[in-house]
């Protein structure tokens, strides 16, 4: 039976990257931090002119989690609708374009277009420490690779509810997604787990 993202508040999201399509797996976090059981599977295909990014229940695609659709094309404001299983929305993604030109920073709203909360990067110094190398000739081809934290914490107001921390030292992508803070579930997981990719896959990283 497929775990319920609901009844769980730590995810690992781990990135594999094929030519043209984006592979993302999510796993419950074991006590140690390492990946448990596998909870989501997700794909995104490259160079589409809209995004249609599709979460699974697992690697064999027979049944539908989520999905992330873009409203518009090549607009740094878009907005990105979440659905579930049944093509009923859940909730909205939009990139905060002009905050996210120093910080990166995203607005998470319920089905209604309401604001749940803000994810944004977590040190502005990071951020534009990693906006700086991306200017640097050569070392800009490699910057994803460079041992750069990417933080970021889910905020209500001025509460952190939940963290994003990219995981330091490993070949590819892999994230810490901790929603323990919001001890009484008040933000449905689903909505994080979309975040989580979407903070990825539409940033190119």
């Amino acid at each position: 039976m497929t775990a319920d993202p609901n009844q769980h508040d730590v995810f690992i999201l781990r990135q594999k990257i094929k030519m043209v399509i984006n592979h993302y797996e999510f796993f419950l976090a074991n006590a140690d931090g390492t990946p448990g059981d596998p909870i989501a599977f997700v794909e995104q295909k490259r160079f589409k002119f809209k995004e249609d990014i599709r979460f699974y229940t697992d690697a064999s695609k027979t049944q539908e989690l989520l999905r992330i659709k873009a409203r518009q094309r090549f607009d740094p404001r878009a907005t990105y609708d979440i659905t579930d299983e049944m093509g009923t929305k859940i909730g909205e993604i939009t990139k905060v374009f002009g905050q996210s030109l120093l910080r990166s920073t995203f607005r998470v709203n319920d089905a209604a277009g309401q604001e749940l909360f803000i994810s944004t990067e977590k040190s502005m110094g990071v951020a534009l420490g990693r906006r700086a190398v991306g200017f640097i000739p050569y070392v800009e081809n490699v910057a994803n690779w460079l041992p750069i934290p990417y933080h970021f914490v889910l905020k209500r107001g001025e509460e952190i509810i939940g963290e994003n921390r990219r995981q330091i030292g490993k070949f590819r992508d892999i994230y810490t997604i901790d929603m323990s803070a919001d001890t009484p579930r008040t933000v449905d997981r689903r909505l994080v787990l979309a975040l989580a990719v979407g903070q990825d896959a539409l940033q190119a990283r």
